[in-house]
């Protein structure tokens, strides 16, 4: 029996509500080491929510069905979610260099460091089991949004362990400065996560165009026109969100009648489909033979 596929909104809640309670987790456990690493990981917990939250709105808003307003659907709504995540990462990055600064030339001893550890911990934990869960979400619907949330949630277990780390060293060293240096860190590597998720963000807004072994698998079918004294070109693609859209134009034999040039065309776009189901095709027929046929090549991509 197949496994069943919840929606997306599922994972959606799941995030938000694995986010309330990490976020629980860490500030306790910050306040009760007094570790500015531990504050800095629980002040990124705030992103993690606020994201959460955001992606949910998101998520629910790109299942609208095409309207008139939206001929294309609403999926690319899901590259704002991912965009607006990566800046507030930005932001939190700097609540947390605001933190850790003043403790560099103030530090001060960590205290309870068995229990605060443990709490940290386990709220790494929970982020743990939540991303795995969002990537198979982010797998079974092609949800940008679920998959930069998972990394994010991913990004945040390591982060958690950094921090831990850096407050196990400063604890067992007697040198109370390192807590800020690992929280410095910490602010460091998720700017880095935070530039790529807005960087990507960019990539589909601007529409990309589908990847490399998605566009072989369709190149692949149109190639078999080849054959039967047909031919294709002006191939553009395009992503949008968890679909993707192929524009082609056709070419084949004047003397074909309409009936046989749309029973071709709509072989060609099922077989597509059964290869790619995500993908929407939209066939152009032309005259093999006719120079106008060939010249218009306005968008033709340069690669070949």
């Amino acid at each position: 029996m197949a496994a069943e596929v919840r929606s997306p909104t599922f994972y959606a809640w799941l995030s938000v509500a694995t986010a309330i309670v990490t976020l629980v987790l860490k500030f306790s456990a910050a306040y009760i080491t007094g570790s500015v690493g531990l504050l800095s990981d629980a002040v990124e917990g705030l992103v993690n929510l606020f994201a959460a939250i955001l992606a949910l709105v998101v998520l629910t808003y790109a299942a609208h069905a095409p309207d008139r307003e939206h001929n294309f659907g609403h999926e690319k709504a899901e590259y704002f979610s991912s965009g607006i995540e990566g800046a507030l990462i930005f932001v939190a990055a700097g609540a947390i260099v605001w933190t850790a600064v003043p403790r560099l030339f103030d530090p001060r001893p960590l205290e309870q460091l068995g229990l605060g550890l443990a709490i940290a911990l386990a709220a790494a934990a929970a982020n743990g089991a939540c991303a795995w869960a969002m990537l198979q979400g982010a797998r079974d619907h092609r949800s940008i949004t679920l998959e930069a949330d998972a990394h994010h949630l991913l990004t945040d277990v390591w982060t958690t362990g950094g921090v831990v780390v850096g407050v196990i060293l400063a604890g067992a060293s007697g040198l109370p400065w390192l807590d800020p240096v690992v929280a410095i860190a910490v602010a460091l590597h998720i700017l880095w996560i935070g530039s790529a998720l807005m960087r990507r963000s960019f990539q589909g807004l601007m529409d990309e165009a589908v990847p490399a072994q998605e566009r072989a698998q369709i190149a692949e079918v149109l190639e078999a026109l080849r054959s039967r004294g047909c031919d294709f070109h002006e191939l553009r693609t395009r992503r949008a969100g968890a679909r993707s859209f192929v524009d082609v134009h056709i070419l084949v034999p004047g003397t074909m009648s309409v009936l046989e040039g749309h029973n071709l065309v709509e072989g060609l776009e099922k077989e597509v489909q059964l290869r790619l189901p995500h993908v929407e095709m939209l066939t152009h027929l032309e005259p093999i033979e006719d120079p106008r046929s060939w010249a218009d090549e306005t968008h033709r991509s340069t690669e070949t």
